[in-house]
């Protein structure tokens, strides 16, 4: 039943809301669900996660280039759980079983094989499912081997410790830097990979900067950008790409679009059209899909990219007590041939209709459609720029912005999700602090 159900001893049982994934949509749920149906005992509100910590998706690229510390943004689950009055089940789910009404999860292993939390199954009444979105290599021959996804924050952190360890290792070899040693290939020119690209032309000449003496930045390091369609950000106006691309090209980044990649290998990328290009750095940000547990969940419809499909609502087709949102679903939007995007705004706008659409349940009120509103692209540069465009709820059209204002449009975006985990108060003192502190580390990670 949709509301608090009742126990056969006539006692009341709270409601058992499981999320499954702590990304920004998850989170943001679990903590203010916690803060209104847990604190007052109206429902139990459980968090399944297989990682430890929680840090923003679109900051993974500046991890990923050594421009952010991680530890700086990285959130405890345990300790969130704790202050806003939510559980926290470490594992991975693995299955459901819709008639009893429970998921399955994994058990966990520490490094050196011992079990941590063992395999389990955790009843609901309400489930909501927001694990994201994995890397989708399309079967590239040599991807999965030489190419690194950013995935996850300790993937982007998994990089970094190859381009560190590719500059010592040039830096200190007898033969001279080999063409092709220290360039970095970037498959898929979206947001992510546009600004890695812009974030990668200044921390990896930082970290040379620092006693590298044997490597010659202009000479040795390249970044090649490539993008399978015709322009890179494809899925963003062409404004925005065309500006973004020029700026790039005019740090001297290497764009190729029009042709996709047909190998990777461990001494570079071969490209459908028969060039090959020098790199012994490689990272996968082309295409998106569901993970594969998703396919795999007694019955449920998905799309053909691994996405549940979901209804205006955000109700799975077949099971009215399972929901799905941001990345892993595919929602419709009405009067647009495509359906809600796979971006950070569409998370966040999802996990606050679901806050909606869960008291509605607990209440026996009938569930609204959620309407998707685009309030614009940005994409950010680094140190270089910020561009974008911000829709119609301010001037009317879409505006193409540009500079200082466009980042800090960006930066808001981050502060919105931060608002959500802590409340206003705490981030805007967070922000206060970090504007007056000084920094005694270096600006690019070393190590």
């Amino acid at each position: 039943m949709n509301d608090i159900a009742n126990s056969s001893a006539g006692q009341k049982i709270r409601h058992r809301i499981v999320v499954v994934g702590g990304g920004a949509a998850g989170l943001e749920l679990v903590t203010q669900l916690g803060d209104s149906l847990g604190r007052t005992g109206q429902a139990e509100i459980t968090l399944v996660e297989r990682s430890r910590t929680h840090i923003w998706k679109p900051l993974l690229h500046s991890v990923a280039a050594g421009s952010l510390d991680r530890a700086e943004h990285e959130l405890n689950y345990m300790a969130q759980a704790h202050w806003h009055h939510f559980t926290y089940r470490y594992g991975e789910l693995t299955g459901l079983d819709r008639a009893a009404k429970e998921i399955r999860i994994g058990a966990t292993f520490d490094d050196e094989g011992r079990e941590v939390t063992p395999a389990r199954s955790i009843p609901y009444d309400t489930l909501v499912l927001s694990i994201g979105s994995v890397t989708n290599d399309f079967g590239t021959p040599g991807a999965a081997q030489f190419a690194v996804p950013l995935e996850t924050a300790d993937q982007a952190s998994r990089f970094n410790r190859k381009l560190i360890n590719a500059c010592l290792r040039a830096n200190t070899q007898p033969e001279p830097v080999r063409p092709g040693q220290l360039h970095v290939a970037i498959i898929g020119a979206g947001a992510t990979g546009t600004e890695l690209a812009a974030e990668l032309h200044r921390t990896v000449r930082a970290v040379v900067a620092f006693g590298l003496d044997r490597i010659k930045p202009e000479q040795d390091i390249q970044i090649i950008l490539v993008e399978a369609a015709p322009r890179i950000l494809p899925a963003l106006p062409e404004k925005i790409s065309a500006a973004t691309g020029a700026l790039l090209v005019q740090l001297g980044v290497q764009i190729r679009t029009g042709v996709p990649v047909s190998e990777v290998r461990a001494d570079g990328v071969m490209l459908k059209d028969g060039d090959f290009i020098p790199a012994e750095l490689v990272v996968w940000a082309a295409g998106v899909k569901g993970p594969d547990v998703l396919g795999r969940l007694d019955g449920l419809e998905v799309t053909r990219s691994n996405q549940l499909i979901v209804r205006e609502t955000l109700q799975t087709t077949l099971d009215e007590n399972i929901f799905a949102m941001g990345d892993c679903c595919s929602c419709p939007r009405p009067g647009f041939p495509q359906p809600v995007p796979p971006r950070a705004q569409a998370a966040h706008q999802m996990a606050s209709h679901m806050i909606a659409q869960i008291e509605a349940r607990l209440h026996g009120k009938p569930l609204t459609p959620f309407i998707y509103r685009d309030f614009g692209s940005l994409v950010s540069l680094g140190k270089y720029s910020t561009v974008g465009s911000l829709m119609g709820f301010i001037v009317g059209k879409s505006l193409f912005i540009e500079g200082y204002f466009a980042r800090l449009m960006y930066r808001s975006l981050y502060k919105m999700h931060l608002s959500a985990l802590h409340g206003h108060v705490p981030t805007f003192w967070r922000s206060l602090t970090g504007i007056f502190s000084t920094r005694v580390t270096p600006s690019v990670k070393l190590h």
